[in-house]
């Protein structure tokens, strides 16, 4: 992870936080979905660690948002 981009990991973090409860998913059931770790879903939402597209891809599939909704940062 680019330390110098934290602050737009942990706006990504949020972003997923966010469509995930709106799904009403536990981090444990999109993990499954998503076929990753538990832990994993965890530190991306903390940007605590960054990930590939191809989970990202995943992660807005399971959560049936657009991509770019992931990265639609807020002011």
């Amino acid at each position: 992870m680019d330390i110098s981009q934290i602050e737009k990991y942990k706006l990504l973090g949020l972003n997923v936080s966010y469509y995930r409860r709106r799904c009403g998913l536990t981090q444990e059931q999109l993990a499954e979905m998503v076929n990753i770790d538990r832990t994993h879903v965890g530190n991306l939402e903390l940007a605590r660690a960054g990930t590939s597209l191809d989970v990202v891809f995943r992660i807005s599939d399971a959560l049936e948002v657009p991509v770019h909704k992931l990265f639609e940062f807020r002011d």
